[in-house]
């Protein structure tokens, strides 16, 4: 392409949206993407489901970023959830609104959004070039254009949308952080976000089961120190836990630098002690002359059982008929609180996303313009900005590569 108004580094969500809004508004633009193919990280976003945003309103985004909110509040209210909605269905993309107001295609499928931008960078006849930027080029304190291996490509204006460090086999391998530093940015040091975490029980035995409506809560070395407690679904995994209520409490533990946490789980939430133990009784009755791990498939998903079991410190193989009160309470305890130990997080090359990046107060939160190089532009993971699950990391991109796009 020759001139082109706009040159983004990197084709991922926020690259491909930044285009598609600067095109839009009648301006060339040049992606240049190092993988051969568009926006990798977002075909396997949302398990490949692609959870594209959270259908509320701009406070209640807010509410949800754990890292500098306030710096995204002018770019939440120019380009919103609502708007992120519109879009997509404005390029033939059904959506639905599930549990928690996250956004899916219908298809649940990833690749029909990404199929959707691709084509709309086509008819938009935004060029695609496959190199890897090697610097950028400033004149006298202005971005002029860009350096990559083979070729230099000059543009009055720069969109730095590279993403973080996680995933990295999907070209997120901190490119960003380099190319802004030796401009003079500050880099808030990368770290996970939304990772899976390890724990020191091997229930590995459990992997792959889901627990659905538990509530877990997160607790530092004092068991006084709450952290972090939420109702909703958890995974258990070969290392440890993961799903979505493990991958927000990982945000907490990452910003403490807490390790040997106490992850407690309420099996049964709806019900409190006094009526949950109701149950039990009604259920030892019905079951009185079984083993206990054959009466409780009611209450837990059979794979569980013995373990609650062992927590409660009862016999595996006891009759029904002979526990006694006692062990009976400590298997109450045990269903409203069954502990483990979490030793650490998975590295970050497992994280969802990435907390860290350019610091966001070197960066106009109105422009997305840097504010040491004039016609630098940032959008996305490569800024320190990070939300919890439920599609507002998306949501991140989406806003502010509109807001660099229409700047």
């Amino acid at each position: 392409m020759n001139n082109p108004d706009v040159i983004i580094i990197g084709g991922g969500a926020a690259g491909a949206f930044a285009a598609i809004t600067a095109a839009r508004s009648g301006k060339k633009a040049l992606i240049i993407e190092k993988n051969k193919h568009l926006m990798q990280k977002l075909l396997i976003t949302g398990k490949g489901r692609c959870n594209l945003t959270n259908d509320c309103d701009t406070e209640t985004l807010l509410k949800n970023i754990k890292t500098n909110p306030l710096f995204l509040r002018s770019a939440f209210s120019r380009f919103g959830s609502r708007d992120t909605i519109e879009f997509f269905e404005s390029v033939g993309i059904e959506l639905v609104t599930e549990r928690g107001n996250r956004v899916f295609p219908v298809s649940d499928k990833a690749e029909s959004v990404v199929n959707a931008l691709i084509s709309q960078l086509n008819i938009l006849g935004v060029e695609i070039i496959n190199e890897r930027v090697r610097e950028l080029i400033t004149e006298g304190g202005v971005l002029i254009g860009v350096k990559c291996e083979r070729n230099i490509y000059l543009a009055p204006k720069v969109v730095l949308c590279t993403g973080g460090l996680s995933y990295p086999k999907t070209g997120s391998t901190g490119d960003g952080y380099d190319l802004s530093a030796r401009l003079g940015h500050t880099i808030v040091e990368p770290k996970a976000a939304l990772v899976p975490m390890n724990t020191a029980e091997d229930y590995s035995v459990l992997a792959g089961l889901s627990l659905k409506n538990v509530k877990i809560s997160l607790f530092g070395q004092d068991m006084n120190n709450l952290l972090y407690t939420e109702q909703g679904e958890l995974l258990f995994t070969h290392f440890g836990v993961s799903g979505p209520l493990v991958l927000t409490a990982s945000f907490f533990i990452n910003q403490l630098s807490i390790v040997n946490c106490q992850l407690s789980i309420d099996f049964k939430p709806a019900l409190d002690e006094k009526t949950l133990d109701a149950r039990l009784l009604r259920d030892f009755a019905e079951n009185k002359n079984k083993q206990i791990q054959n009466a409780l498939d009611a209450l837990l998903p059979k794979k569980i059982i013995p373990f609650v079991i062992s927590q409660a410190n009862i016999p595996q193989g006891k009759r029904i008929n002979t526990v006694t009160a006692a062990e009976r309470g400590r298997l109450l305890t045990a269903l409203k609180g069954f502990t483990l130990t979490v030793t650490g997080l998975r590295p970050i090359d497992e994280a969802i996303i990435t907390d860290g990046g350019v610091d966001v107060r070197e960066i106009n939160p109105k422009t997305m313009e840097s504010k040491l190089v004039k016609g630098l532009y940032f959008a996305g993971e490569v800024i320190d900005a990070a939300g919890f699950t439920g599609g507002f990391n998306l949501q991140i991109a989406f806003s502010t590569a509109y807001a660099a796009a229409t700047s």
